[in-house]
């Protein structure tokens, strides 16, 4: 893990596309600015661990059979015509 030192307004890069940026501080709370591409999801850590979560289990359910038609569809009649 990297540790670095930021004032606020001051900012680092990631990947040449990705921008982090302090915006303020408020006792032990940092706020970020974080400029990225649009096709780059940006997500708090614990949100991105809940879709995680969610995409895992949708892999893993077992989809309920649906149920089966009873009745009789009606012939169609190909040489009828409007």
């Amino acid at each position: 893990m990297l540790i670095l030192s930021r004032k606020i307004g001051e900012s680092i890069v990631i990947d040449g596309r990705i921008h982090v940026t302090v915006m303020r501080v408020d006792g032990e709370v940092v706020k970020l600015g974080i400029a990225a591409p649009s096709e780059v999801p940006v997500h708090r850590k614990e949100v991105y661990e809940e879709i995680q979560r969610s995409n895992q289990q949708a892999l893993t359910k077992q989809s309920t059979a649906l149920p089966k038609f009873g009745g009789k569809l009606p012939k169609l009649n190909a040489a009828a015509s409007p």
